[in-house]
């Protein structure tokens, strides 16, 4: 990977969602809790839902992750209030194959994705990018098969 390459893949907003990451803190009575890990890198996330009507009404995240996993929690996390499992999974599989197929960004409420458009060409790179949405979505089948 060369300088250009690093500078275009860690660009200033990237850099800036990774700093700002929003809900950043683990929730004292989750509903339901996962933890995922990028094997490759060590990247981890952990999350924690509290679910109400089958809607996420609290939200936490603990992001152990590279830049890209940290802005990807960020872009997640500013939307997770008030989201389904099936609107979460949905997200989950945009981004998937936004970055292993060349498809489109995440569709809304999952907006701001583009940032993360240059990571599709390395693929060691998008485990991390995926974390929050992974574990996410398992808190919340964890969640559902609870109640």
């Amino acid at each position: 990977m060369s300088d250009t390459d690093l500078i275009k893949l860690y660009s200033r907003r990237i850099l800036a969602l990774a700093a700002d990451i929003p809900h950043a803190r683990r929730l004292d009575h989750p509903t339901a809790t996962a933890r995922k890990r990028s094997p490759l890198c060590g990247s981890t996330v952990t999350v924690d839902v509290v679910v109400k009507d089958g809607r996420i009404a609290a939200f936490g995240q603990d992001v152990k992750a590279c830049a890209l996993g940290q802005a990807s929690a960020a872009i997640a996390g500013a939307q997770m209030i008030g989201r389904t499992r099936a609107e979460v999974e949905r997200a989950r599989d945009e981004l998937r194959a936004m970055l292993k197929e060349g498809g489109p960004v995440p569709s809304a409420p999952f907006t701001g994705y583009e940032v993360l458009e240059p990571a599709r060409d390395y693929k060691n790179r998008h485990a991390s990018i995926l974390l929050v949405l992974e574990a996410t979505a398992e808190a919340l089948a964890e969640a559902e098969a609870a109640a």
